[in-house]
């Protein structure tokens, strides 16, 4: 263990698990994490090895006796006939019989329903009328004749979350840590490895948490596939559900007006729709209106009366296009069906997480230090929705005047909940108060920022805060904003426009580009031959091109894969930050490695999205392709001999050799090169 592990071990003893355990555990358990840290936390909170190994074998046997996989519920349902009783892990839902008059429950692994089970245990669990709770339960078969009775009977039910926590524990415990420590913590929690990540990225990860601490908090989070932004809403609390952006009714979010039963917003702390982008989608148009509703005003009607709810708001989806691109085109809401691009929609939002400033997860990403059983910490920050801590930057600082109510609203919310995941006793300095109120502040402005794009009748605001006691005023900025200076506002006429001066006076000063004259020609390179790169041999024939196709039977091996990856890092370079560009490859399968390979282009895929660059690839099935060339829609064609392959081995593991990080250090193949006016 390393310092911050033994420290977490010494003030939080018995509330943390090792976050590598749940990996080791969890087999193919189609199962959320919140259920085996559950487990975990019963048999696994220690730092002693020992006890760390027994009891991994004790979950393992838990999870393998009584844990339904549906390929094993024939088995399951056996065990319990021939042994007439039996625990199970399942997730369980319940919904009233009208003709019965009783509550009947349904398995979703296990494959059985119509159980009978008591009003009492609704009281109790009122979820499961709503949508599936995970449960240990204890069933028993009892045969009878009578075919409308069901063989299976319920003894106990219990949901899998913790039942009772010492919270002034957690509040003292948390004075043994500094900040970066309690952040790196939190981040070991979620199980990341905080060494992966910088501050802002680590403060965004914990953005994420907010709607289960802070009542009626309205987030979204656009970015790239693989950020893992759906992850904490399906896996991390049992608080909270996630559900498809397309899959929900009215009736089932809101209320029933045929049986005046409450939806989803009255029984879950965190309601999140996943893949909620895209354009091509449609959604209930009263379904808008109602959630336009409930996120201003925490209240919802279906016309027979007005009823209120707790339930914080999440919205996750992919972008297709990279920032740059949004910013000169549309607008940072852009991916966003037509119903809910929508100003009076989106000014409801009290935050914006910058998706693609998340990195997309890779595999030593993960913790393997301590963190907070999540459950545990998922009961904790739930007990802090009773708290209110959005005032608490006031005895410092004084937002700017200009900001209006809703606004304000948005930037206390985010305020307050990451002071309570923070500094969960109210108490921060100065300075560290500011660097909350920078960050909320910062996430609001992006919504309202977009708001201007899409709707002329919100102006600017001066976004920022004053010193109390100095009146110093301190403005605040996106990073969008800064990266993208030139085009990240735009003027009535909808063109994009600069507001900083300085920016107009450096482009003036910019010497103009060397006009190139391309021609066709033919280039001889000698074996041992440097000072050759991709950018010599294809920038000026490339540049300018949006879709280019290298035809290559074969990029199979690593440092074949690499040269791929080193054209695309030129494309990037040549391109600017506005432009989309396809990149398609032509190749051969690799019969040994296609599953490596399929693997490899994939993360490529992945990695140059954020540029703008859309990378795609197909196999040549014949195997009648020999040829290698570059084809762009510009007009030229460049015929290669060896492809992309044409350097000689260098070290590509040593990441302090010039050969490895700059092509014109190493030494080439002989080979050759034609270009053609096509």
């Amino acid at each position: 263990m390393n310092e911050l592990d033994k420290k977490i071990n010494e003030h939080f003893r018995g509330l943390v698990v090792r976050k590598d355990l749940v990996k080791i555990v969890k087999g193919n358990a189609i199962v959320p994490t919140y259920v085996l840290e559950y487990l975990l936390g019963q048999y696994c909170a220690t730092s002693e090895e020992k006890s760390i190994e027994t009891g991994i074998e004790t979950v393992k046997e838990i999870l393998q006796k009584h844990y339904v996989h549906r390929n094993e519920a024939n088995l399951v349902r056996s065990t319990i006939k021939e042994k007439g009783r039996h625990k199970v892990i399942d997730k369980v839902s319940v919904e009233l019989n009208e003709k019965k008059d009783a509550y009947e429950a349904s398995f979703s692994n296990l494959g059985i329903k119509n159980v009978v089970i008591s009003s009492d245990t609704i009281k109790k669990h009122p979820k499961l009328l709503v949508s599936g709770v995970w449960c240990i339960c204890d069933l028993e078969y009892e045969y009878t004749e009578d075919k409308n009775v069901v063989p299976w009977v319920m003894d106990t039910l219990k949901p899998i979350q913790l039942s009772h926590f010492d919270f002034d524990l957690y509040i003292e415990a948390r004075k043994k840590l500094n900040l970066t420590e309690w952040i790196d913590l939190l981040i070991q929690s979620l199980g990341f490895n905080p060494e992966c990540f910088s501050k802002r990225s680590k403060l965004l990860q914990l953005v994420r948490l907010i709607p289960y601490c802070e009542r009626n908090f309205n987030l979204i989070e656009l970015g790239p596939k693989g950020t893992g932004k759906s992850h904490i809403y399906s896996e991390f609390s049992p608080h909270g559900i996630l559900i498809s952006g397309g899959e929900v009714t009215v009736a089932k979010l809101f209320v029933n007006n045929s049986t005046g039963k409450i939806g989803l917003v009255g029984y879950w702390d965190t309601v999140a729709f996943d893949e909620f982008a895209g354009k091509q989608k449609k959604s209930n148009k009263a379904l808008v209106d109602i959630l336009k509703n409930y996120m201003a005003n925490k209240s919802f009607s279906r016309g027979i009366e007005t009823l209120g709810a707790e339930a914080s708001m999440v919205f996750v989806g992919n972008t297709q296009h990279n920032v740059p691109y949004m910013l000169k085109h549309s607008d940072l809401f852009d991916e966003l069906p037509e119903q809910f691009h929508d100003s009076a929609f989106l000014d409801r939002l009290h935050f914006y997480i910058p998706g693609w400033e998340m990195d997309i997860i890779r595999g030593e990403m993960f913790s393997s230090g301590y963190g907070f059983v999540v459950d545990y910490l998922a009961e904790i920050l739930r007990n802090m929705r009773n708290h209110d801590y959005s005032q608490l930057y006031k005895d410092h600082f004084d937002l700017n005047s200009d900001i209006s109510t809703r606004d304000r609203d948005g930037i206390q919310k985010t305020f307050s909940g990451l002071m309570k995941i923070l500094f969960p006793n109210g108490k921060a300095t100065k300075e560290e108060i500011a660097e909350i109120l920078d960050f909320s502040i910062e996430g609001r402005k992006r919504v309202k920022d977009q708001l201007m794009r899409i709707d002329s009748t919100f102006s600017l605001v001066k976004f920022g805060y004053s010193e109390i006691t100095s009146k110093d005023e301190k403005r605040v900025k996106t990073l969008e904003e800064e990266q993208f200076k030139g085009i990240y506002y735009k003027n009535a006429e909808g063109e994009a426009e600069s507001t900083q001066d300085e920016v107009a006076a450096v482009v003036a000063e910019e010497p103009k580009p060397k006009e190139v004259k391309l021609k066709e020609t033919h280039l001889v390179f000698q074996e041992n031959q440097t000072g050759v790169s991709f950018k010599s041999l294809f920038g000026d024939y490339i540049k300018g091109a949006t879709l280019i196709t290298i035809t290559d039977p074969y990029i199979r091996l690593f440092y074949q894969v690499r040269n791929i990856m080193e054209f695309l890092e030129l494309v990037v370079e040549l391109k600017s930050v506005d432009e989309e560009i396809v990149v398609e490859l032509i190749t051969g399968r690799d019969d040994f490695k296609d599953g490596q390979q399929e693997e490899q282009f994939n993360e490529i895929n992945k990695e140059v999205a954020r540029s703008g660059i859309n990378f795609m690839w197909k196999f040549d099935e014949t195997g009648t392709i020999h040829a290698r060339h570059i084809v762009t829609n510009i007009g030229w064609k460049i015929s290669l001999d060896r492809g992309l392959d044409i350097y000689q081995q260098y070290d590509m593991n040593n990441a302090l050799s010039l050969s490895n990080r700059n092509q014109k250090f190493r030494k080439c193949k002989a080979f050759e090169v034609t270009y053609l006016k096509v």
